[in-house]
């Protein structure tokens, strides 16, 4: 199966020149903990996360309303294309570490983003249904 398929496609951003408390009261609003920041022809450049608001912005310091996003944000973003199988894509959070990873499509924009939690419920719903497999195949199931 490709992450195109189960990825969410709505998808909260944000630009590199926009202040850290206005990111922090969109994730706030939003009720979000990352942001996947983009430059001005929508390709994803870098995330930026609650945790990353709490260490180097407050933690640091520093004044969220003049703080660009840009100077606080994780600029190693890894990407994939929305044909990626989730077994590579779940291979690729592995090596990361990453727990989601911007989709692109073939002009590197951003389209959607898959987690780790999308995954975990793609696997949960397989196994569902796995088990009701095995379950109506049991022989005491049968004889009913």
């Amino acid at each position: 199966m490709s992450v195109g398929r189960i990825c969410c496609r709505s998808v909260d951003s944000a630009a590199m020149e926009e202040s850290a408390q206005t990111a922090a009261g969109r994730m706030h609003a939003r009720n979000v903990g990352t942001l996947i920041v983009l430059d001005r022809e929508q390709h994803p450049i870098g995330l930026i996360t609650d945790r990353d608001l709490m260490v180097r912005v407050l933690a640091e310091g520093r004044d969220g309303a003049t703080t660009p996003v840009a100077d606080v944000m994780t600029s190693t973003v890894r990407t994939v294309r929305d044909n990626c199988s989730v077994e590579l894509a779940l291979e690729i959070m592995r090596q990361g570490p990453y727990r989601r990873l911007p989709v692109v499509d073939d002009q590197n924009k951003l389209i959607g983003v898959i987690s780790v939690d999308d995954i975990i419920d793609l696997l949960a719903e397989e196994f569902r249904s796995i088990g009701e497999l095995l379950k109506s195949e049991n022989p005491a199931y049968l004889a009913r």
